[in-house]
């Protein structure tokens, strides 16, 4: 595919197309219908004769690989292919510092959260907390979780939407409102009886476009700036964004800052989620959803470099072209929109077409596990459907699409509240907010594996509130308290170091 590319590019193709300064929205719609036909073509094959059972945990019947796979783009989503590209700018590749602490935390997951999953024969992950601690703590759990996931989803769906919205849609005189619902309404629909029966093939399927448009983009850029592959290395290694180690303690790119969150928020955002487990817990056997995670990690990382390599090449040619990009109030380059501007009016129709169909492709898996995960937790963990025997299978399945329904009516007023209120990169809101909300996560399952000690479960919420408090406190004011030490990722270890002192603190002798 990348050969063909090469050769397509090499023809005449300025004749052909020109610059698409002005890329047509009709265009941009049929990629957005036909892509979305084809989802619920996929939809409608996987999601027949689906029970609760295939809706919460697919039957338990996921083949491993596809799982793995799908969950690259679960992960990704719009945060990774718009934000990761477009921060290179100011932070260079000190992504790459929470990518290798990912790694850490995912042996983590494959060895100590999922066997214990496994072994409880869990379908919300949340129900260990109600074995070890008590009703209080599982609730508090599923709350949390509802809570963080909520958030992240409201973000990560925003900045795909806000994208259509800005180059198609502000044009079309289309509200922000009606893109959002509609967007919604679409993954509602195809989320809406499979669950994750279907999320685990429609997953992959997005996967797919999304690492085809990013290796595509990357292509299209090298041609412009007449590099091979060899001449495409040495550039972005040359450059001044292909810093990844940062040994300055004070800033949040400090790489000890970086490589110990970026663990612990996988162990967090990945092995504490409902939405990423949900797809684990649903393999045959513990030794399928071990497999799934390691090849999931060596994936995400190629993946994530991929990513990184992209911003260096979309700054450089940038420079090289002397393009104006778009700035805020401030003067500050809108990192967010570097890539859209440059895929959809410098590159041409194909790298324009490319784009959208990933965009389009991080925009569902944003969502759709999400939806289903809440859902799921919900009406397991809030309205004990699953253990109900005075109700018919047909009571349950409706009371969950009342559910399912409410929740995406959710994720639009926050998607739209978030509209309102964003002005920073969206990658570090997402990454900010998880820290406060993962943290007392983190400090409960900690607390539950690595002690034999029993708190007292109705303190629990309170702990589980004063500890995000706690660290509001110490994010605003620790360049006055701590002589200009910057928090970053790492605020989510402190938070759940703080929930665990707290939990320590109210437990029982």
């Amino acid at each position: 595919m990348i050969i063909y590319c090469f050769s397509l590019l090499g023809s005449d193709l300025g004749a052909l197309e020109k610059i698409v300064n002005n890329m047509s929205s009709t265009l941009i719609l049929s990629c957005v219908a036909i892509y979305s036909i084809l989802l619920f073509g996929v939809t409608w094959y996987t999601s027949r004769g689906a029970t609760n059972e295939s809706f919460f945990v697919g039957n338990r019947s996921s083949k491993w690989y596809l799982v793995a796979y799908g969950m690259i783009g679960a992960s990704l989503s719009g945060v990774t292919f718009i934000s990761v590209p477009g921060a290179v700018g100011l932070a260079q590749f000190s992504y790459l510092q929470v990518i290798l602490g990912y790694i850490l935390g995912y042996l983590v997951i494959a060895y100590v959260l999922l066997p214990l999953y496994y072994r409880l024969n869990l379908t919300s992950i949340y129900s260990y907390l109600l074995q070890r601690f008590g009703n209080y703590s599982y609730k508090t759990g599923a709350f949390f979780f509802i809570l963080s996931r909520t958030i992240g989803a409201a973000f990560r769906l925003y900045i795909v939407v806000n994208v259509l919205q800005v180059f198609v849609f502000d044009a079309l005189g289309v509200p922000f409102f009606v893109t959002v619902a509609v967007f919604i309404a679409l993954i509602l629909l195809y989320t809406y009886q499979g669950g994750v029966k279907t999320i685990v093939y429609t997953d992959t399927l997005q996967t797919t476009f999304m690492l085809l448009s990013v290796v595509l983009s990357i292509v299209f850029i090298s041609k412009q700036l007449n590099l091979n592959f060899s001449e495409l290395y040495d550039k972005v290694a040359d450059s001044q964004y292909s810093q990844v180690i940062f040994g300055d303690w004070k800033p949040k790119s400090f790489f000890p800052k970086q490589f110990f969150g970026g663990m612990f928020i996988a162990i967090a955002m990945t092995g504490l989620d409902q939405e990423m487990m949900q797809k684990n817990i649903s393999c045959k056997t513990l030794g399928d959803a071990q497999k799934n995670v390691l090849t999931f990690t060596f994936v995400m990382l190629i993946v994530n470099i991929l990513f990184l390599i992209l911003g260096a090449l979309l700054y450089i040619y940038v420079n090289e072209s002397n393009i104006t990009l778009l700035m805020d109030a401030n003067g500050k380059i809108i990192s967010d929109n570097v890539f859209p501007t440059i895929a959809l009016n410098y590159l041409g129709t194909f790298s324009a077409i490319f784009f959208i169909i990933g965009l389009i492709s991080a925009a569902y898996p944003s969502a759709d596990g999400a939806l289903t995960a809440l859902t799921s937790v919900f009406c397991i963990d809030f309205l004990g459907l699953k253990d109900n025997q005075l109700k018919s299978e047909q009571e349950k399945i409706k009371i969950r699409h009342t559910v399912h329904i409410t929740f995406a009516f959710i994720l639009l007023l926050v998607i739209v509240i978030f509209k309102l209120v964003n002005n920073d990169a969206v990658i570090n809101n997402l990454f900010t907010i998880a820290g406060y909300t993962y943290g007392p996560l983190l400090g409960l399952y900690s607390f539950g594996l690595f002690t034999k000690k029993m708190p007292n479960d109705k303190l629990v919420p309170l702990i589980c509130i004063l500890s995000p408090a706690l660290c509001y406190m110490l994010n605003e004011f620790s360049q006055a308290w701590f002589g200009g030490y910057k928090f970053g990722f790492e605020l989510l270890i402190v938070n759940g170091f703080i929930t665990f002192v707290g939990l320590f603190i109210i437990s029982k002798k």
